[in-house]
């Protein structure tokens, strides 16, 4: 595999670091695993059990001790979704060994779908009756910012704090967004990615209401099922996954250790609806089409596609379609991780692109989690039952949000 043209001037982002906090492990490797097994983690959650939830369950984050990674101080400060971020980000920078830069250089770009939302709905159960005893960091634990911020206060990063939210897009614009930044020489390095964790009451009852969550209470981890014809909505999912993206030349010349490379990237919208996709695709396949053009490539070249695959009836359609708009009726193998982690919605588009970039250099695509018969099998060949090797070949990454937000990312292994 050959590395694609760049326009002169323009410089170029690897990937150095990477960091995770998912129900599919708290480290990459661990990820990876679970993810090439296609091991479903639904479990009922006694919270949505006790608070009669129609849906009772959920991918949460395995349990791990927080005390390395977060003060006394910062657990009474900060929601679970900067919990889960400050140490996926502290993985993904220990990950990169980042040397000292210029903290101008270095900026914090991350993406949310729902923020700080389950710290408001927290403090309005417990505390919505006496509103003159609402704890005193209510608001800094809320904002949806918060995160970026933290992470820029902990390691005195002073280039561009930016928080990103276009629903399930957020992680992908995020990464998108920080490849810009480098690409124009506005920063050197940028830690990005996205983060999630509204796994409440009100949250998941608010979604199901929607119709948009699986109802599988009796078998939860038959519920993750994308593109199967038996499928009946999402599973909601909970982490953050942090990358390090650092200036090429940089980073070769320091000997860094390159997982790869953010080669292309491209945003859109729908301009549909603003819950669901437009079934014919059209603005999701052109920003496909954007994203692999971005990087210097043709449609041929890319080796396979994890697709944004939710489980729901409408959005899997619409994509089943758009590849193969976009793809010319010939797409390469498709895959989706969320089978195995649900949906971390604002971490969605940041965990599975750094999956995407690992399995890419691994030269193997994951097996979707609970697929029994290809409901598009007719338009995109998606691999189920073991992981199929490829060859060594860019892969796409697909994100779409609610509000017809679409981001795509494009990531070439190697450096």
């Amino acid at each position: 595999m050959t590395s694609p043209p760049h326009p002169a001037g323009r410089h170029r982002a690897v990937v150095t670091g990477i960091g995770v906090r998912t129900p599919a492990g708290n480290t990459l490797d661990e990820v990876l695993a679970t993810v090439m097994a296609a091991t479903p983690t639904a479990a009922p959650v006694g919270e949505l059990i006790e608070r009669g939830a129609p849906v009772r369950f959920a991918c949460r984050v395995p349990d791990f001790d927080l005390a390395p990674h977060l003060s006394r101080r910062e657990l009474r400060q900060i929601d679970r979704g900067t919990m889960l971020t400050l140490c996926a980000a502290a993985d993904a920078l220990r990950d990169a060994a980042l040397p000292k830069l210029p903290p101008e250089r270095v900026g914090v770009h991350l993406g949310t779908g729902i923020g700080g939302l389950p710290t408001m709905e927290a403090t309005a159960l417990h505390h919505g009756a006496d509103p003159m005893g609402m704890p005193v960091h209510t608001v800094p634990r809320a904002m949806a910012n918060s995160a970026a911020a933290h992470i820029a206060m902990r390691y005195g990063f002073l280039g561009s704090c930016l928080t990103h939210t276009t629903a399930c897009a957020s992680g992908a614009n995020a990464i998108g967004e920080a490849l810009r930044r480098i690409r124009h020489g506005e920063l050197d390095a940028v830690v990005t990615g996205g983060f999630d964790a509204a796994i409440t009451p009100i949250m998941i009852s608010s979604f199901a209401r929607m119709r948009a969550l699986s109802l599988r209470n009796d078998a939860p981890g038959e519920a993750s099922r994308p593109f199967d014809a038996d499928r009946d909505g999402f599973v909601m999912g909970e982490g953050a996954a942090l990358l390090v993206l650092e200036r090429r030349e940089s980073a070769l010349a320091r000997g860094a250790r390159i997982h790869g490379e953010v080669a292309g990237y491209a945003t859109n919208s729908d301009a549909f609806h603003i819950a669901a996709p437009h079934p014919e695709g059209a603005a999701a396949a052109a920003c496909m089409a954007g994203a692999v053009a971005d990087a210097g490539l043709r449609p041929g070249d890319i080796g396979h596609i994890n697709a944004h695959g939710t489980a729901t009836r409408l959005n899997d359609s619409a994509e089943a379609l758009a590849l193969h708009r976009a793809f010319a009726g010939g797409p390469p193998p498709v895959t989706s991780v969320k089978g195995v982690t649900g949906h971390l919605i604002g971490g969605s588009g940041a965990l599975e692109a750094a999956v995407a970039l690992v399995c890419a250099a691994r030269r193997t695509v994951p097996p979707v989690a609970n697929l029994a018969r290809n409901a598009h099998a007719d338009l995109i060949d998606v691999v189920a039952g073991a992981p199929r090797e490829v060859a060594l070949a860019p892969v796409l990454s697909n994100s779409f949000g609610f509000g017809g937000q679409n981001a795509c990312l494009v990531l070439t292994p190697g450096h």
